[in-house]
């Protein structure tokens, strides 16, 4: 809901962060596999309960995930020859970005269970959520592809905005890290919001593509 505002409010500042880090033995790809591996031991943490480090190195993943991108469009502006292309990085970090939402809901759910008895169901439906939004958003951009057409806003697929969106789920992973005891609960409204940003997309995406003319040629 708030990402475009976000990315405009931000851009600047990635712009800049991204032209400190461009250095020959630093990549976008790179920046992109450290943001997962990170994500993923934020992940680990989280299950062994060691909150504090997991909210840490959550943030450091994310942040990555935010450089990743302005890196890549800088080094396309420089025509500096990387070694992938900008969709097979563009695949690489939406492939990440859902393996590292996933495994931290997981992990999350792990370390809540055994430290308070939290329920394992709300995590259960946060993830059920995040798949119907992930397959709406993924296939709008495949078959928006197909008919040469898309949402252009700058990155490797066409996104639909929803209710939840990077900003937001950034937020809500970092909350109930600071307040596991609470994870559940958290993960009850997670879900919620989640689920109508999901049903959101799938109304918005059937729209667009019944509508052609609404998207620009690509």
């Amino acid at each position: 809901m708030f990402d475009a505002r976000l990315r405009q409010a931000l851009g600047p500042i990635l712009d800049l962060a991204a032209a400190r880090l461009d250095r020959p033995g630093i990549t976008p790809d790179r920046l992109t596999v450290l943001g997962l591996v990170t994500g993923l031991a934020s992940a680990v943490t989280a299950a062994t309960q060691l909150w504090w480090w997991a909210l840490v190195l959550w943030l450091v993943s994310r942040l990555l995930d935010g450089l990743d991108g302005p890196l890549a469009r800088r080094r396309r502006r420089a025509a500096v020859k990387t070694s992938t292309s900008p969709v097979a990085g563009g695949f690489l970090d939406i492939t990440a970005d859902f393996v590292v939402y996933g495994s931290t809901v997981l992990g999350v759910a792990i370390g809540a269970t055994a430290a308070y008895g939290a329920d394992w169901k709300p995590f259960a439906a946060v993830l059920l959520a995040y798949y119907v939004n992930g397959t709406a958003f993924l296939a709008f951009s495949s078959a928006a592809e197909r008919s040469s057409r898309q949402l252009e806003d700058g990155r490797s697929f066409s996104f639909l905005g929803g209710l939840a969106e990077g900003a937001e789920t950034i937020a809500v992973h970092a909350l109930w890290l600071i307040v596991p005891e609470r994870a559940s609960v958290i993960a009850i409204a997670w879900s919620v919001v989640v689920a109508l940003s999901g049903g959101r997309r799938i109304v918005t995406g059937y729209r667009l593509l019944g509508r052609p003319e609404l998207l620009e040629d690509g």
